[in-house]
């Protein structure tokens, strides 16, 4: 069965053929959106083969993913997806809120949500025969797109700002991908990682850019529905999705996988979903409180670096996964994020900043009055906190250092 039929420009609204688009529309440069064959997937028993599957990660969902079964069989690639989500009472006592979930994305092979849009990515490069993968990257897309890459034997090429943090960089290099440490911005290392792509012929893997990217991300959108949806009683109100935002693509991503759920007649409305960004990196939040959806760039100045962008590639996109929902978007202070970090801590969840971004914003939603005690909240958990050791201990008071006798022990206890 041919699994998409389709491209659909998010500006211009033309379709196109799948051979007449590689990246963005040809037109207007504005990002396309995969259009699967719901036709045909209606005429399927979906739920059943779904959630009876033993194969826990993103291909439980190949149904529903434009791309062909890629084989992968007990590698990384093979484990991305299906992670935990958890109740925290005492992460639900601090947000004021009856129902939350946290799912930590933070537990996927390379520690980061970017490895939904990368393996993705690497199987469709093997449809279309691409020796090559190359991205820009902060860090964790480029960790995602190496340790995917490496798990196939595909060439990976990584475009990264030399003030990405170390432990990204370090992840890159083990996993044995040809890296280029860029002395600028993620904006100019992606501007360059597509200059180079045209030039060379190499599969571009960047996010707000590759439609494939955002295939991956609506993931877990289907988690949420089959591990809170389907396994809980019949919620009074909507489920709300907080995400964490940098370029657009992981919330366009997960507003994509809900519209292909309610397309299917899976679930009867959509979340609302609400995007969080750092006040030093806040365009699409602009664009938001602005009601317009004319991206201007920033200068985005945030220590949370893998949502660090001054011009977000998939904004369009993403003030609509808020808009169309009946979301928000909400910014939060760096100072913010680092007590995120901190609050998580103290339940048993190791946040990268981008990460804790997402309940920073829960906590500032539900102070504000945005969501109720009552509305059942899912939190995104972006990446692990060993990802930025840094900004971690920022997070929290830093451990005494005492001579090795009791005497100096019972000073400090």
């Amino acid at each position: 069965m041919k699994k998409f039929h389709a491209y659909r420009c998010s500006v211009c609204q033309t379709i196109f053929e799948p051979q007449d688009v590689f990246y963005t529309c040809p037109h207007d440069g504005g990002n396309v959106d995969v259009l699967l064959d719901y036709d045909s997937l209606k005429t399927q028993s979906l739920v059943d083969p779904i959630t009876q599957s033993r194969d826990f990660s993103i291909w439980r969902y190949l149904p529903l993913l434009p791309v062909a079964d890629p084989g992968f069989e007990r590698t990384p690639l093979h484990s991305v997806g299906w992670t935990p989500v958890y109740e925290s009472p005492v992460l639900s006592r601090q947000a004021g809120l009856k129902k939350l979930w946290i799912k930590d994305d933070g537990r996927n092979p390379t520690a980061s949500y970017k490895d939904r849009a990368s393996a993705v990515v690497v199987a469709r490069a093997g449809e279309v025969h691409a020796d090559v993968v190359v991205t820009a990257s902060t860090g964790n897309a480029g960790a995602a797109l190496a340790g995917m890459a490496a798990a196939c034997g595909r060439k990976a090429i990584i475009f990264a700002p030399k003030t990405a943090p170390q432990a990204k960089i370090a992840q890159l290099l083990v996993f044995g991908a040809q890296v280029i440490l860029v002395d600028g911005n993620y904006d100019q290392a992606f501007d360059l990682s597509v200059a180079a792509s045209q030039e060379f012929g190499w599969y571009c893997r960047n996010t707000g850019y590759n439609p494939f990217t955002a295939e991956g991300k609506k993931t877990a959108a289907f988690e949420i529905w089959e591990q809170i949806l389907l396994s809980h009683e019949k919620f009074d109100k909507d489920i709300c999705v907080f995400v964490s935002v940098g370029d657009g693509n992981i919330i366009s991503g997960i507003h994509k996988g809900f519209k292909d759920l309610k397309e299917l007649g899976l679930i009867a409305s959509l979340p609302r979903i609400f995007g969080i960004q750092s006040e030093g990196s806040s365009a699409i939040a602009n664009a938001f409180d602005a009601k317009t959806e004319e991206i201007k760039p920033v200068h985005a100045t945030t220590l949370a670096d893998s949502i660090s962008v001054d011009l977000p590639r998939d904004g369009l996109r993403a003030v609509r996964a808020a808009t169309q929902t009946n979301g928000a978007f909400i910014k939060v202070s760096d100072q913010e994020i680092l007590a995120a970090i901190g609050k998580l801590g103290k339940a048993g969840i190791f946040s990268e900043p981008a990460g804790a971004t997402a309940y920073a914003g829960v906590l500032k939603a539900s102070a504000e009055g945005l969501v109720d005690e009552n509305d059942p909240v899912v939190c995104m958990i972006t990446g692990s906190g060993l990802k930025d050791v840094k900004a971690a201990m920022q997070a929290v008071p830093q451990a005494p250092i005492i001579e090795p006798n009791m005497a100096a022990l019972k000073k400090i206890i």
